[in-house]
């Protein structure tokens, strides 16, 4: 079984975009499933991000999170003021 790895040092401005994303998703493949919401509620918490007017780029402009990140975490919940869905 090879080890994923990731880059610790880098900068997003330093690393190729498509490379990022990969390493992104990467990342959140190798979260241990205790740690991450079964993929309905994955998929239903996107489902309301893409809906909401603070989505731009992938990103959160209420705490800059990556949507797809944040929303696959059991301990995670939506960081607006009203927010749109729970830990």
């Amino acid at each position: 079984m090879s080890e994923t790895r990731f880059c610790k040092k880098c900068l997003l401005r330093d690393m190729d975009q498509t490379a990022y994303f990969k390493n992104l998703f990467e990342y959140i493949d190798a979260l241990e499933d205790e740690k991450k919401v079964v993929k309905e509620e994955y998929e239903r918490r996107l489902l309301i991000c893409k809906e909401c007017d603070e989505l731009i780029s992938g990103m959160c402009k209420v705490c800059g999170c990556y949507v797809e990140l944040r929303a696959v975490l059991k301990n995670s919940s939506c960081p607006a003021v009203h927010p749109k869905w729970q830990s």
